[in-house]
């Protein structure tokens, strides 16, 4: 079982937190995939029997806007960039959950504030003295 912590602790360790996602690196959400298949031309090596086709040919695949977006990488710099970008994302995630999870925890924590409403805010609202127009 986890011992609570003191409100102190857990700004100091919020703080820290936001230096980490603030040091973060290039980043993009995705994921690397292969693909591979015969192309329409019926005269090439990828039509013949026994042939794998052409590929694997490296693709990264997003979300933008709730569709989904592929583009293809060219050459093994271009996948390891992406990888070393999806790779930072995942630490941004995991770090935003732990931001989350001690923010929860320091507003659990934080002790309630005396009544701050100004008199002004105390007032109720009175109906209007204007008399109504009768229709």
């Amino acid at each position: 079982m986890m011992m609570p912590q003191s409100l102190e602790a857990l700004e100091q360790q919020r703080a820290h937190v936001s230096h980490q996602i603030a040091a973060l690196g290039d980043l993009r959400c995705g994921s690397i995939t292969s693909t591979s298949g015969r192309c329409g031309k019926p005269n090439c090596h990828c039509h013949k029997p026994d042939q794998p086709g052409h590929g694997p040919n490296p693709r990264l695949t997003f979300k933008v806007q709730g569709r989904t977006r592929t583009e293809s990488l060219p050459d093994a710099a271009a996948v390891n960039k992406a990888k070393r970008e999806i790779e930072e994302f995942r630490k941004f995630q995991a770090l935003q959950k732990e931001f989350l999870e001690v923010n929860a925890q320091i507003c659990h924590l934080r002790p309630l504030e005396a009544d701050t409403l100004s008199q002004q805010e105390k007032k109720r609202s009175k109906p209007s003295n204007r008399k109504r127009r009768v229709k």
